[in-house]
């Protein structure tokens, strides 16, 4: 028989975000590294905060929060605190519960700075590779390349030349009036981007087209 188009909303959840991720999912090995690799690490946390105040966001909590926005390519923190909030999958591997409040974007960033003016990204990036499972994985023998290319918010029609202060910036013809690039040359020393400074042309190899503004470029990628 047919089933009821019917929306349940219970008042209570019998079933953990850990029953939601599948048994064989990736992000289990990883946090299992990951986890491993921040109790090295604890020493070195204890000594970045005071020993009183108002209690911060845990930094354990706060790195795997930053490996989820670089795993799935996540723009802004604002995203990914709104990913946060709704993810059951990124719940579970922060290490918060399914009732538990997400932080609000400015303080996850501040305490995002302060975390990383520490040095503990790098001693965090060590404390991975060192671990047994994952230098079994490295090897000086080969060389991978990685091509990703993750495109800025800028468009291609703000890319305009450095020194262009003729009345052909945003402010005279509007940031996004038309412009011919026939014929014109267009290189990161020469031409940026009115609306983004960071943001940077690339191509993926020799005669490819050089994409929109892309704002990381990882190993693979030449500049254009």
């Amino acid at each position: 028989m047919r089933g009821g188009d019917v929306r349940t909303e219970g008042l209570f959840a019998y079933v953990s975000c850990e029953g939601r991720v599948p048994k064989e999912h990736p992000l289990r090995r990883i946090l299992a590294i990951v986890d491993a690799a921040l109790a090295d690490l604890s020493t070195d946390f204890t000594r970045l905060y005071a020993s009183i105040g108002r209690p911060s966001i845990p930094p354990e909590k706060l790195l795997r929060t930053l490996l989820l926005q670089a795993f799935y390519a996540i723009r802004s923190e604002r995203q990914l605190m709104e990913q946060l909030d709704y993810n059951l999958l990124f719940r579970w591997f922060v290490g918060l519960g399914i009732d538990d409040p997400v932080w609000d974007v400015t303080v996850f960033t501040k305490n995002r700075d302060r975390l990383l003016e520490g040095d503990i990204a790098a001693k965090f990036f060590r404390a991975v590779l060192g671990r047994p499972e994952v230098k079994a994985l490295l090897s000086d023998a080969h060389l991978s390349v990685d091509g990703t290319l993750i495109e800025a918010f800028a468009s291609t029609k703000s890319f305009r030349p450095r020194d262009d202060h003729g009345g052909h910036g945003p402010s005279q013809r509007g940031r996004n009036a038309e412009r011919d690039f026939h014929g014109e040359r267009r290189r990161n020393d020469t031409h940026a981007s009115t609306s983004d400074p960071d943001a940077r042309l690339v191509r993926k190899g020799r005669g490819k087209q050089a994409k929109p503004p892309a704002q990381v470029a990882l190993s693979g990628g030449s500049p254009a």
